[in-house]
């Protein structure tokens, strides 16, 4: 974490970041603002916007920027991957144990391949999670929605 990048930590940042761990997941903005504004009664959904912006330019949090409809955060900042449902955009965490990373293996193989420094790598897996499968959805009826 990049302390200095932060002009300081606010006490709004504060309950923001206390609020993602509690949340735990991958929260949208709106739904860390639900959260917060019961500890903060007069903060803006655009104050919590901002400060999320700040925090994570910042290195307190991830910002996940998935191909669907709503930006989601990370307060785990250890490398790790995600899991997407395709059909309630739930994401999950999984990890890939580091010895037996293949992302690792081919970074470093881009790297050696061509003229830039690789400082990282995104990989989203998408799928149907365990809930939509229960309910019966298959990949031909989200396609067809």
């Amino acid at each position: 974490m990049d302390k200095s990048k932060v002009q300081r930590l606010t006490k709004q940042r504060q309950v923001i970041l206390e609020t993602m761990k509690e949340l735990g997941g991958h929260p949208t903005a709106d739904e860390i603002y639900v959260e917060v504004k019961k500890k903060l009664p007069d903060i803006s959904l655009g104050t919590v916007y901002r400060n999320l912006d700040v925090l994570s330019a910042a290195g307190f949090i991830k910002k996940i920027e998935p191909e669907h409809h709503q930006m989601r955060f990370d307060y785990n900042l250890h490398d790790h991957y995600h899991l997407t449902c395709i059909r309630c955009h739930k994401i999950e965490d999984i990890e890939i144990p580091t010895p037996d990373d293949p992302m690792e293996v081919l970074s470093r193989s881009v790297g050696s391949l061509s003229k830039y420094g690789i400082f990282g790598h995104r990989l989203e897996f998408f799928g149907l999670c365990s809930e939509c499968r229960k309910k019966g959805k298959r990949l031909d009826d989200i396609l067809n929605e």
